[in-house]
């Protein structure tokens, strides 16, 4: 059996552009793709956070250091500047593969500054 697991997340990036005319779908600041293991032309799924807009794109580099998410072409009519997103990877593997897999989670504040990484999503509590 094949499974999807999550790979990794930036969680609550706050996107800093918005460009329709750009080529390209998410420029994200090298830096964080490093962290998160997230490569160039990899096919991610963004959720915002503020419209609930959900939508699949690939990752293209930003400067490192920059802090930037750029929501370019035509996705930058589901993000705007200042919405906090939710920017995951997904894989695929065996079930002996997803048995002994951990997520790179990376959080980040309103300034796309890591507050804490992790492996792992606490249970939710009623």
């Amino acid at each position: 059996m094949h499974l999807t697991l999550l790979k990794c997340k930036l969680h609550r990036a706050c996107v800093t552009h918005s460009e329709v005319d750009y080529e390209g779908s998410c420029a994200i600041d090298a830096e964080l793709l490093d962290l998160a293991g997230i490569r160039e032309y990899e096919q991610i799924q963004i959720y915002n956070v503020a419209n609930g807009e959900r939508f699949t794109t690939y990752a293209i580099l930003a400067e490192a250091g920059s802090r930037i998410i750029s929501v370019n072409g035509a996705a930058a009519h589901k993000a705007a500047p200042g919405d906090r997103v939710i920017i995951c990877a997904y894989a695929g593997m065996s079930e002996a593969e997803a048995d002994a897999h951990k997520p790179s989670l990376v959080y980040l504040n309103e300034a796309n500054r890591v507050i804490r990484t992790g492996d792992a999503i606490p249970a939710q509590a009623a």
